[in-house]
């Protein structure tokens, strides 16, 4: 599992990026474009987090069954 604090810094890039993105396709007049890029962006953020919460529970699932 990626450290807390990685995994925010990941998300907060990615989040970054995808603003960055999305800002200036908006601005070249290509809005259509742009919420796709924020769709995407959103859509890998989304694997990311429920591929650490998958862990997650993965974890608690050995912790209370003992294995």
């Amino acid at each position: 599992m990626i450290l807390d604090s990685s995994l925010l810094f990941q998300i907060a890039g990615i989040g970054i990026v995808v603003a960055m993105i999305h800002t200036v396709l908006k601005q070249m007049g290509k809005e259509d474009l742009a919420h796709w890029a924020t769709l995407i962006g959103f859509i890998i953020v989304l694997f990311i987090v429920i591929e650490n919460l998958a862990e997650l529970f993965q974890r608690i699932k050995s912790v209370f069954l003992f294995q």
